[in-house]
């Protein structure tokens, strides 16, 4: 069984276990903001979900990861899903989120409705990194 919530700050160890990007600061603004999920399967936490306002109007998912162990049960799926009808609740017609083209979460995402919609190459020295891509899909 599974259960989907807002993080709250009781959730940090964990979400630090798999989130390695967020800066520590901004945990406490994703519970405030409720702009993060946690998702538990039999009351244990194996995957999360988070987003911020692209131009502070549209929703982007800036991370969503599942436990290594947990991958390939539908937990993702579960939590793009809930985030997506979360955001059409609260009144967004549009969702994005990006991956680099490296990455294997391009055909995830594309499986779950998102198309692409640009990419941003960072070169600038000490910031270079594979292109990322940038997916939408109409909620």
């Amino acid at each position: 069984m599974t259960k989907i919530e807002y993080v709250t700050s009781t959730d940090k160890a964990f979400w630090y276990s798999l989130d390695k990007h967020l800066p520590e600061n901004e945990f406490e603004n994703k519970v405030q903001r409720k702009q993060g999920y946690v998702l538990f399967a039999d009351g244990k936490p194996v995957g999360l979900l988070r987003y911020n306002l692209f131009w502070d109007n549209m929703p982007f998912c800036t991370m969503l990861f599942v436990d290594w162990a947990e991958q390939h049960k539908g937990y993702g799926q579960q939590l793009l899903a809930h985030w997506e009808e979360d955001m059409k609740a609260q009144g967004y017609g549009m969702v994005l989120t990006s991956t680099q083209v490296d990455e294997s979460a391009q055909h995830f995402y594309r499986k779950n409705g998102y198309k692409d919609c640009g990419s941003l190459v960072m070169n600038i020295p000490g910031f270079e990194q594979p292109m990322e891509m940038f997916m939408s899909k109409a909620l």
